[in-house]
């Protein structure tokens, strides 16, 4: 599926995520625990960013608790549309991640259930300019498919068609390796469904 697919099949997805049947509380926990590698280095404040923010505004909600300057980008007009009326005051950025400029440098990004589907060509070129952007000390959390070599596929899970990929564990970790980056968690959060969680940090010094 191209981006504009995916986009589409997001924008059908938008009333059923700004729903109060969407379950709020998905991927927190992790989050909470990712901010908290960061607080060992930035002790307060800092921009943030959420890639697929979507609708529902749940970690936009969690980033503005911890005090983050949060910001959004999501792929889907309609999401952004729904995002915004959340969330009037945060700076949302309609784009594609595989081609879009980080405006600066961010403390914290969350890219939870985003980028699996960015093309598997683009994926690793995708996390490694999303390391770049992270100041030093940031931490960046993301999903992927807990699989030890490249794999993609195109399903209709959640109604309207979806394509999601991933590049693999060792190819990640390579990556956050050559970027400069440590690994401070990986784990299988949902097993046995490979759903996999990565928290990576830039280091400070």
């Amino acid at each position: 599926m191209k981006p504009e697919q995916v986009a589409r099949s997001y924008d059908a997805l938008a009333d059923v995520w700004d729903s109060d049947d969407y379950p709020r509380e998905y991927g927190l926990e992790q989050h909470h625990r990712a901010v908290a590698f960061l607080r060992s280095e930035i002790p307060s404040g800092g921009a943030a960013l959420d890639i697929g923010c979507g609708s529902s505004g749940r970690i936009i909600d969690l980033l503005l608790d911890h005090g983050f300057e949060a910001e959004g980008l999501d792929i889907s007009r309609r999401m952004l549309k729904r995002a915004r009326a959340r969330h009037p005051a945060v700076t949302f950025h309609h784009a594609d991640i595989v081609g879009w400029t980080f405006p600066r440098d961010y403390a914290f990004i969350t890219a939870w259930d985003s980028v699996w589907h960015v093309p598997l060509e683009d994926q690793l070129p995708v996390l490694g300019r999303i390391m770049n952007a992270l100041q030093p000390g940031g931490v960046l959390i993301f999903t992927t498919g807990g699989v030890d070599e490249p794999q993609e596929k195109r399903d209709a899970a959640m109604g309207p068609p979806m394509y999601h990929a991933a590049p693999g564990i060792p190819n990640l970790l390579r990556l956050v390796d050559e970027k400069g980056c440590v690994c401070r968690h990986l784990e299988y959060d949902q097993h046995p469904e490979l759903h996999v969680y990565l928290v990576v940090q830039k280091p400070a010094g």
